[in-house]
């Protein structure tokens, strides 16, 4: 496997034994197209099955958690772990992006940064996994990434709070304290878009973009943590 392919294991904590999955898993389509057969299989396919096994365990997750839920609060409480923004955070909080293969255009128009396609790498990922280790491989990284959120659902508001965590870390490891950039606003206004940068030392060292100017610090602040986590264990 290539360097960076295992670091993402390392990351997942996970060690395949069919790498091919894995390499599939964070292949976009615009990558795939640009490059034909080189490129191998894109995502899509392990997208749709990777979203069965996380409604699955997710389900098995929350319900181990809430003995006492009925259905329709189990279902509501599965539906927003699921969503596309959470997904997207728990994948930033990985450090996912760095490693999907992108199209050029693709590519130009940051699209290791967009929630929807960080969503889908993630689901592929999980999906990956489990072709390869079965459910109690896609179970460990579930059980990691969303354990902490099923304990303390009030906190799905925005998902996970990565500004204060990553203030935490920071203070601890005796960076300055970060700066955050708005570099572009689009989109009309019922349907606004944010994008951000994070910087430290006046270096950018991630972006982050959403629906709101928090969602989008937020997500900033998630991959730059995720950032310096690797370069500590790199």
């Amino acid at each position: 496997m290539t360097p960076d392919t295992a670091q993402l294991e390392h990351l997942l904590e996970y060690t395949f034994t069919t790498p091919s999955l894995l390499l599939q898993a964070i292949t976009h389509p615009s990558y795939q197209h640009e490059v034909g057969e080189r490129g191998g299989e894109h995502y899509q396919r392990l997208e749709f099955l990777g979203d069965a096994v996380l409604g699955l365990l997710l389900a098995e997750l929350i319900s181990d958690a809430y003995p006492a839920w009925q259905e329709g609060a189990l279902s509501q409480l599965r539906a927003r772990l699921a969503g596309q923004d959470i997904l997207a955070e728990r994948a930033r909080w990985l450090g996912i992006g760095t490693f999907i293969r992108l199209g050029r255009g693709e590519a130009q128009s940051n699209g290791s940064a967009k929630d929807s396609i960080l969503a889908d790498v993630l689901e592929a990922i999980l999906a990956a996994m489990y072709c390869d280790g079965g459910l109690s491989a896609a179970r460990t990284l579930i059980n990691r990434l969303f354990r902490n959120l099923v304990t303390s659902p009030d906190s799905l508001v925005l998902g996970h709070d990565a500004k204060s965590e990553f203030q935490e870390y920071l203070s601890l490891h005796n960076f300055p304290p970060p700066v955050y950039r708005l570099v572009d606003e689009s989109g009309p206004p019922h349907d606004r878009r944010f994008t951000f940068e994070l910087l430290l030392d006046d270096t950018v060292v991630s972006t982050g973009s959403g629906k709101s100017k928090k969602i989008a610090q937020q997500g900033a602040a998630s991959q730059a943590l995720s950032l310096l986590r690797r370069r500590a264990v790199s």
